[in-house]
Order: C-alpha cells, then sequence, then structure tokens
C-alpha cells in the first residue's frame, strides 16, 4: 500500500518533468557527477529500454535520487520549484529517509493514530461518566427569577466560534480519518468531492475561527481570571464525582483551564500553524520543509483542542441541566446560579454586580431578590 502510494506520488511529480523526459525515458546519472552529466553510452542504453519498457521510469527516479535536491527545470512557480525530492534527514525514532518521507511517516505513524486514539478515548470516556453519573443537576425548584448569564454580544460571539470550529472539525477529522474509514464506504468518487469540498471549507472557515478566536478571548478574559476559590473547586474536581456543588465565580476552575489552555495557548498554536498552511503570513518562503513542520504542528495542537473541547461541548449540553439554556437565551434561574456558581449568585444578590448587564427591557427578567 505504502509503495503503491509513493508510485503514485512520483507518477504525478512525474508530469512536471515531461519535458526533461520527452518521448523516451530520461538517462541515468552518475552520482558523481552533476545531473546534467550523462554518457553516450547511457543515452543508448535507455534509448533501448525506452524501446523494449516504454513504461519503465526507473533510470530517471534514479537519476533524481543520485542528484539528491539538486534542483532542476520546471515552470511551476514558488521556491523549491525545481527541487523534485528533499534531502535526507534522520529522527530517532524513523530510518534515514527523505524529509518528504520522514514527514509522511510522522504524521501516518504517530500523530493520525495516536491523535484518532485520544479523541475516541475521550468520547467512551464521556458516554461511561454520562451513563454512571448522568447530568448535573440543580437539587432546588425553579424559583422564576432570572439572571443574565451571557449579554446578546456574549453570545454571539461564542457562536460564531462554536460553528466555525464545529466545521473545521469535522471537516478536519474526515480529510485526516476519512481515507481509512468512508473511503472504502462510499467509494473514490464520492469521497473525492468530499473531501474537495470540505478542504476548501476548511481554508475559509480557518480564518473565521482566528477572529472569531480572539473576539471570544477578549469578550470573556476579566470573568477568567483565577483567584483562591480556584483551588478549592479543582481540588474537590468540581464535584463530577460525587455530584457536590462546589462554590465558583461566573466561571469555575474547569472552565477557566479551557479558556486559557484551549482558547488561549492551544489557539495561538492552532491559529499560527493554520495560517502558515492557509499561506496567510507574509515574509514566509513556504518551501516544502515549512508545510511540513506546521502541518505537524497543526495537527498535534487540532487534537488536543478538540479533545479538551469536547468535554466543553459535553457539559454545557448533556452534562448539566440548564448549561445550554443559559447559552442560547442568555438566562439562568436563580437556583440554577446558586447551586453552579454560587459566589456569582452571591455577588449579584449583594448588589457588587448587576444581574441584567444589557438594555432593561427584556420581559424574561425579573429582579433578584437578596
Amino acid at each position: 500500500m505504502t509503495q503503491r502510494i509513493v508510485q503514485l506520488l512520483l507518477a504525478g511529480c512525474l508530469s512536471v518533468f515531461a519535458g526533461l523526459a520527452g518521448a523516451q525515458a530520461s538517462p541515468a546519472v552518475d552520482p558523481s557527477a552533476s545531473a546534467s552529466a550523462v554518457t553516450p553510452q547511457l543515452d543508448e542504453s535507455n534509448a533501448q529500454r525506452a524501446k523494449s519498457q516504454p513504461l519503465n521510469n526507473a533510470p530517471f527516479w534514479r537519476g533524481v535520487r543520485e542528484s539528491g535536491n539538486q534542483p532542476g527545470i520546471t515552470n511551476l512557480p514558488g521556491a523549491e520549484n525545481g527541487v523534485l525530492i528533499q534531502e535526507m534527514v534522520e529522527y530517532p525514532f524513523i530510518r534515514l529517509t527523505t524529509a518528504g518521507e520522514a514527514w509522511r511517516q510522522v504524521r501516518n505513524r504517530w500523530i493520525l493514530p495516536y491523535g484518532g486514539a485520544l479523541l475516541l478515548i475521550v468520547v467512551i470516556a464521556i458516554g461511561l461518566f454520562y451513563k454512571t453519573r448522568g447530568p448535573l443537576t440543580v437539587g432546588a425548584p425553579d424559583t422564576g427569577r432570572k439572571i443574565e448569564r451571557f449579554t446578546y454580544f456574549e453570545r454571539a460571539a461564542h457562536w460564531s466560534n462554536a460553528i466555525a470550529f464545529s466545521v473545521l472539525a469535522i471537516s478536519g477529522i474526515v480529510m485526516a480519518f476519512g481515507k481509512f474509514i468512508l473511503l472504502p464506504l462510499i467509494g473514490g468518487a464520492l469521497f473525492g468531492w468530499l473531501s474537495y469540498a470540505l478542504k476548501n471549507l476548511h481554508n475559509f472557515a480557518g480564518p473565521v475561527f482566528a477572529v472569531s478566536l480572539v473576539v471570544v478571548f477578549f469578550t470573556f478574559l476579566r470573568s477568567n481570571w483565577p483567584n483562591k476559590s480556584d483551588l478549592v473547586w479543582l481540588r474537590k474536581g468540581g464535584g463530577l464525582f460525587n455530584h457536590e456543588h462546589v462554590p465558583s465565580g461566573r466561571f469555575n476552575a474547569g472552565e477557566k483551564l479551557i479558556f486559557w489552555g484551549g482558547v488561549f495557548a492551544l489557539g495561538i498554536v492552532v491559529v499560527g500553524s493554520g495560517l502558515v498552511l492557509d499561506k496567510l503570513i507574509p515574509g514566509l518562503a513556504y518551501t516544502r520543509g515549512d508545510m511540513q513542520i506546521a502541518n505537524m504542528i497543526h495537527g498535534v495542537a487540532t487534537v488536543l483542542m478538540m479533545a479538551m473541547f469536547l468535554g466543553h461541548i459535553y457539559l454545557g449540553t448533556l452534562g448539566m441541566t440548564g448549561a445550554f439554556s443559559a447559552m442560547r437565551t442568555g438566562y439562568v434561574d436563580e437556583a440554577w446560579a446558586h447551586e453552579h456558581h454560587q459566589l456569582w449568585a452571591d455577588d449579584i444578590a449583594a448588589g457588587k454586580i448587576p444581574s441584567q448587564r444589557s438594555a432593561p427591557g427584556d420581559a424574561r427578567h425579573t429582579a433578584v431578590r437578596a
């Protein structure tokens, strides 16, 4: 299978050098000479081979390999446009090979299998947790008094980012694992069109995600600064395993970890590497080595981000009663706020922060009683 893929890739590159190959196979190259040094004996030998074995391009590729990364001639634009095969490299965990093959081994033997396993483990763990523990609920009945948890702007920023992330995650998973899962099921023609459409959708959704991620970061930054109560929340595991409601501010320590680890840290890496892959950063040469490194960094960071956000998505939908409604409508009941974010609810009851931050007049809002 690996040899077949390599042969197909080389066959595609051969079309670039069709002007060199001509009607016959290209001559072999002496390793001690340059790529253009050819003897008359080799010309005659290759001419005879081209007649007896018209599809045998072994001499051509032997010459390419022996020439190393010496540039040839091509009409394609860009850096390294005349280099058909990259230089040889050696990593601790793979054999001596070309840089392109090294990238391929890292991607196919490390990033994809281990990244896929991580995502699968997270999904299974969430499923088992939901089956055994169920969602976090509110013990007290609703009071009918509403607190505005998210303004319209906050919800618009969140949903814009969430939709862009979903598009990127789905298209990225299909592009990474579709060859192994979807291709055998739907066939090459349909999978080709699907992957092509998702690739373009991925490229366009990337900048939208980048911009919305910056907006989300600065929108929720003020409420995500760590404080002493977060240490108590972390020590008790947020009450996820014993259904204890640990007091927290507007956002608990778990949400803050996702904010700083997923939105901020991984967001910088994912967006930065994605902009390189989209060729949107000026000043870079965009060599194959640059793109390969960016691809590996992007793959690792996106897998970690998806693993973190899967937990966030679970708690924002099935894992906590009333959490999805809060982001959909912007409001939560006073009982919900007191049970899940007691310190935040206490500050509202004490008048330290308002219970309604949007313009007044919303019929769903009533005053919070102390």
